[in-house]
């Protein structure tokens, strides 16, 4: 910036504007229009969208020739755990990718240690340059009776923590099939949400017909999951906002929604986004140009990513660059739908150039290298024994002979697992599964008793395992593996890091860790650290052999017992569509 001197400008100093932007070309996100105009900013609000050279005075000038002049990009669903970054770290990284205002639902760190934990995550965002509103968790467990987390949240907590300032929401209604059959706590969860005037948002794969009625007729009216092409229309002619993630993001979907006589409102959302991905392909830009390949004019993806989930979090305020809105404004390099931010400002001021952070401009945020932060009262929190081998043995009470187990399917696309069979020999007692299976062992890290193993195919896997606390969404202690040598090696890096994700090639080697101290899902160090260790752990699985397009997601929702089809808890396999506990044998 520069001090404004240009002669033909005079006015009081209580006339002048603190800044002019001049040369741009303005996007609208309501016509979709391109045109060009100066805007003018005063304290943290748009003064003015003026035709070019129009007289006004202003203390500083920001030349934004050859660059796009949008508004704020406007994130309405995503968990700042699944970055592995705290609060302010993942603001200065996703600020510099052009990500100004987040809804964040921490319902990660709050089964690991419930109210606590999320006053914590609100602290830690308080004060940075991004806007951060938050959703209290709306499944703590995720499913009461099937697996045992951290913390459990009623009705009453509920209500308490939507009292608190920059909450807004109820975060994801996961639990959709206790909604559907009328369970008592989690209809008094949503009604009290509803009586407080909050947001509800919906998480509800493939719900359709009667079932979806019911589920929306609670007041829930979002959905984020992946669902069939079908479904998204009918959800979206119902008037459920469609919140679009990477993986919903078809061909054919997109081309569905557009072939409607008129597209509906839509949300684009980053949902889960570790580390190494922000660093390397960014946040919801990242999500705008997948958006644009999959075909949704550039136009529509930017009305997606600013006007329509600023009004969802009724932040009436911004999603547009217009007079009397908050100058949270992105400059884009090239076209609109390269979504490539050259400038980013929040609030009036400058906060990250060329993707990364002013440092002096972030408030709290510090820098993408970021001031670390402390985990305060979530370290510690992994209350797990170092096993050896000898705890990785799968011992049954059926005769010697060979016998039929339900299996876990994975594939390399979703995070749907697939409920098959498999035939194994059972000798003295113990499993015998090597060579003919990976096995998946889950084991309560709280202090409880609980360990559950299943059999696990689809990945052509060679020697090794992975273990991680980072398990949705009650985060216990997670081992794949194909040895009981590999999977007690991996599982003893992640208790010794206090949570984390480890894996191991052949029996013992550590290729890779992302120590996640913080809860066992978080790091509190900077963000470039926490990226390389992501990319490592990363690079490891796929060199392991599980292929995915995004594998911390495939395997930590192995555990997600809300997430079709077969689910492993630290109490048992899940039937995910019955929300029954099911045998290791069929």
């Amino acid at each position: 910036m520069t001090r404004n001197d240009t002669p033909g400008t005079a006015g009081t100093p209580e006339d002048e504007h603190d800044l002019r932007i001049s040369g741009g070309t303005v996007v609208s996100s309501f016509t979709g229009e391109e045109f060009a105009a100066d805007v003018l900013v005063r304290g943290e609000t748009i003064s003015g969208v003026v035709p070019p050279g129009t007289p006004a005075a202003a203390r500083a000038h920001l030349d934004a020739t050859g660059l796009l002049v949008a508004p704020g990009f406007v994130d309405a669903h995503m968990h700042i755990e699944s970055s592995f970054l705290t609060p302010r770290t993942f603001a200065a990284v996703t600020l510099a990718r052009g990500t100004t205002t987040v809804l964040a639902d921490p319902h990660e760190i709050v089964n690991v240690a419930g109210a606590e934990a999320m006053r914590w995550m609100i602290e830690e965002g308080r004060g940075t340059a991004q806007t951060q509103l938050w959703g209290v968790p709306s499944c703590v467990p995720a499913v009461r009776g099937l697996e045992h987390s951290g913390a459990d949240l009623g009705a009453d907590d509920i209500a308490a923590m939507l009292r608190w300032p920059g909450v807004v929401a109820l975060g994801e209604v996961m639990d959709y099939r206790a909604v559907v059959g009328g369970e008592p706590r989690m209809r008094g969860v949503v009604g009290v949400a509803r009586e407080h005037g909050a947001l509800l948002d919906g998480h509800c794969p493939n719900l359709s017909g009667a079932e979806l009625s019911a589920y929306m007729a609670q007041g829930i009216d979002s959905d984020h999951t992946k669902n069939r092409t079908e479904v998204v229309l009918e959800k979206a002619r119902m008037g459920m906002l469609m919140m679009l993630q990477e993986k919903c993001l078809l061909p054919e979907v997109v081309e569905a929604l557009l072939a409607l006589p008129q597209l509906p409102p839509l949300c684009l959302v980053t949902d889960d986004l570790a580390a190494d991905h922000i660093v390397r392909a960014g946040h919801l830009d990242h999500i705008g140009r997948v958006a644009v390949r999959a075909g949704l004019p550039p136009a529509a993806a930017l009305r997606a990513m600013t006007w329509t989930p600023a009004q969802r979090l009724r932040l009436y305020d911004r999603g547009v660059v217009a007079p009397g809105k908050r100058a949270d404004l992105v400059l884009l390099r090239g076209a609109l739908g390269d979504f490539d931010p050259a400038v980013v400002l929040a609030g009036g001021r400058v906060v990250a150039r060329d993707g990364a952070p002013e440092p002096e401009s972030q408030g709290g945020a510090g820098s993408a290298a970021g001031r670390p932060a402390a985990g305060g009262p979530l370290t510690g929190t992994v209350r797990a024994a170092s096993p050896g081998p000898e705890d990785f043995r799968w011992l049954v009470d059926l005769p010697d002979g060979e016998h039929t187990f339900r299996a876990m399917r994975t594939n390399p696309r979703d995070t749907y697992t697939e409920a098959v069979e498999i035939v194994l020999p059972v000798a003295g007692g113990e499993v015998r599964w090597e060579g003919r299976a990976a096995l998946v062992r889950v084991h309560n890290r709280y202090g409880r008793q609980g360990t559950v193993f299943a059999p696990l195919l689809g990945p052509d896997l060679a020697p090794g395992a992975v273990a991680t606390t980072y398990a949705h969404d009650s985060h216990n202690l997670l081992t794949i593996g194909t040895s009981p040598a590999a999977m007690a090696a991996a599982t003893a890096q992640v208790v010794a890091d206090g949570g984390g994700v480890a894996v191991v090639h052949g029996d013992g080697a550590t290729a890779a860790r992302l120590p996640l101290p913080v809860g066992g899902v978080m790091s509190p160090a900077a963000a470039d650290e926490v990226a390389a260790g992501a990319r490592e752990v990363r690079s490891a699985l796929e060199e392991w052999g599980w292929r995915h397009l995004n594998p911390f997601m495939s395997v930590s929702t192995l555990t997600l017992a809300v997430s079709p089809s077969l689910k492993i808890t630290d109490m048992s396999l899940v039937d995910v569509a019955r929300r029954d506990p099911v045998t290791a044998t069929v």
